[in-house]
């Protein structure tokens, strides 16, 4: 393993960057709640309807997650049947899930809770029971709003016992699990987009958006069932009373509505998410590539949402599968703080891997000893390799880079203390540890439908390469820590009988022409260029193919 020359930033590196394309997972995933806490994002949706499941994931990028069904329903109850929308909230120092369910029959649902056992999202979960106002009216889509230390519980509910109209309700909490007050109707669906495929005629999906001390209720309007649904707004007066309807401004139109150039229909039933370093907000939604979808394919989607001037959300347009989208601010730098300290071992956890692979690593580290010292790198308890970390001046981040061996599925990754190490608290300067690969099929193409399956690579799949005049890969939103070289490492196939080649291009200048050996189909190899990057944002293009190509991923690191 190799290493940098330790520097002083110009300004703080915020991760090395990347992209990732929706949807979040290739499995329907519909109504999708995500919280991020302590380094990962945590899932739920609606399962089938028969459980509740979570998903655990280093990235807003769900397809690599760790899942677990975490609470089966007991069988002849009036919530064992249509388990909808469960929603996870961190609420107070604990875990909860709130959740739809009826014995079977449409008018008994009602709202239900659990409560996790422990500080584990993907742990136990206890049972604790209906989570209803006086009138027990029928109830859906439930979640817990806390504005300035009191806590609600908004909903998405019937007036009477009969289907006509789903409003949007709110009552106090005396707690995460008790309704204290009577409910109040702050809006129902009156205008012409939220009735579009009724009656019924529909508000429901509520979520919860925070910002600068104002609260936000987002909820989906038309029928589900549609490609009309869309995301509308409610808007809390500044210093205004939750609990009165008239202190809520409900926007005009919808925020978010189906664009059928993109190729999204029914964007709706969202959820808000910060990015990792807390700079930015995201929302989650579910939606579909058809407008004859229905209920069927609908799956979980990212992207930024920005703030106009006068302070309320702007989602724009649904992204295209096709589009490259910028992955959270802090995405991908796995902080020490949240590894487990254990002796000479600090611990971050599993790190995953589709296939064996060298994977680059990038260790953030603060060494005030005035002299190198050694950082032992083990996985599943082997050592993979060590790594050398020069000494920095006070207060200084240095970076470190090297490549660490992964067996299928991944493996736990510990950074121990070198012998030279051995007396000097090296481990306790340790930052942050980042994986800097740039998987190939989240990268942006000169055509469509170039992305492939393949069992063999390293991530989800690769990017196909051809001679075509158009084909092409940008990696953008490339970020390293400083200026100066850096070896780029393309894991490519070519699946040729003779050498093929490509040209790689870095911020608008041409780099070179590296030669792609002849691999045999599904058999990657590593092309190296060695190039300068500027610190902060680069784009990398491969294009100019010979012939055809599979191209698998992008390493970076420094010598």
């Amino acid at each position: 393993m190799k290493q940098t020359n330790s520097g002083r930033a110009d300004a703080p590196y915020n991760g090395h960057g990347g992209t990732f394309k929706n949807p979040l997972i290739d499995m329907d995933t519909p109504d999708p709640s995500v919280v991020y806490k302590d380094g990962y994002y945590y899932m739920t949706f609606t399962h089938h309807g028969t459980d509740v499941m979570v998903m655990k994931s280093r990235t807003i990028d769900f397809k690599q997650a760790e899942k677990k069904v975490v609470w089966y329903p007991p069988i002849d109850t009036m919530y064992s049947a249509n388990l909808w929308a469960p929603e996870i909230q961190y609420i107070r120092g604990k875990w909860y899930i709130y959740f739809a369910a009826d014995d079977g029959q449409n008018e008994n649902h009602r709202m239900y809770a659990l409560e996790a056992a422990g500080d584990d999202p993907l742990g136990e979960y206890e049972f604790k029971g209906q989570i209803t106002d006086e009138t027990n009216k029928w109830a859906i889509d439930g979640l817990a709003m806390e504005h300035e230390g009191q806590l609600y519980f908004v909903w998405s509910g019937w007036e009477g016992d009969v289907n006509i109209r789903q409003n949007t309700y709110i009552a106090p909490m005396s707690d995460a699990l008790t309704i204290s007050g009577p409910r109040v109707m702050l809006s129902s669906p009156d205008q012409e987009w939220e009735m579009a495929g009724g009656p019924p005629y529909i508000q429901e999906g509520q979520a919860i958006l925070y910002r600068d001390g104002r609260v936000f209720i987002v909820y989906s309007g038309a029928g589900s069932w549609t490609p009309f649904y869309s995301l509308g707004l409610l808007a809390l007066k500044e210093g205004g009373d939750p609990l009165q309807p008239e202190d809520w401004e409900r926007a005009a139109g919808p925020l978010m509505t189906m664009d059928e150039e993109a190729g999204v229909y029914g964007p709706g039933h969202n959820s808000f998410v910060k990015s990792p370093d807390g700079t930015e907000d995201w929302i989650v939604y579910h939606g579909t590539t058809s407008p004859t979808d229905g209920w069927n394919n609908r799956k979980a989607r990212a992207q930024r949402i920005t703030w106009n001037e006068q302070g309320l959300p702007e989602f724009g347009k649904p992204l295209s599968l096709e589009t490259a989208i910028p992955l959270p601010s802090g995405s991908g730098v796995y902080l020490a703080k949240h590894a487990l300290r254990d002796g000479d071992r600090l611990s971050f956890g599993k790190i995953s891997a589709a296939v064996p692979a060298e994977m680059p690593l990038l260790v953030h580290y603060k060494n005030e000893t005035g002299a190198t010292r050694t950082l032992e790198v083990w996985v599943n308890d082997t050592k993979a390799g060590s790594i050398q970390l020069p000494a920095t001046a006070q207060d200084e981040v240095g970076y470190a880079y090297g490549r660490v061996q992964l067996e299928t599925g991944g493996g736990e990754l510990d950074l121990r203390i070198g012998e030279d190490g051995a007396a000097t608290d090296i481990l306790g300067g340790i930052q942050a540890i980042e994986i800097t690969r740039y998987e190939a099929e989240t990268a942006s193409s000169g055509l469509v439908e170039t992305v492939g399956a393949d069992l063999s690579a390293s991530g989800e799949g690769v990017l196909k390469l051809t001679n075509e005049a158009d084909s092409s890969a940008a990696f953008r939103s490339v970020h390293v820590p400083k200026a100066g070289e850096y070896r780029l490492i393309l894991g490519v196939s070519n699946p040729g009988d003779e050498e093929r080649s490509l040209e790689l291009e870095i911020n608008g200048s041409k780099g070179a022409k590296l030669a792609v050996p002849a691999t045999g189909r599904n058999v990657f190899t590593e092309v190296v260029f060695e190039g300068k990057l500027q610190r902060g944002d680069n784009e990398i293009i491969i294009k100019g193919a010979s012939g055809d190509l599979s191209l698998d991923y992008m390493d970076i690191i420094a010598d």
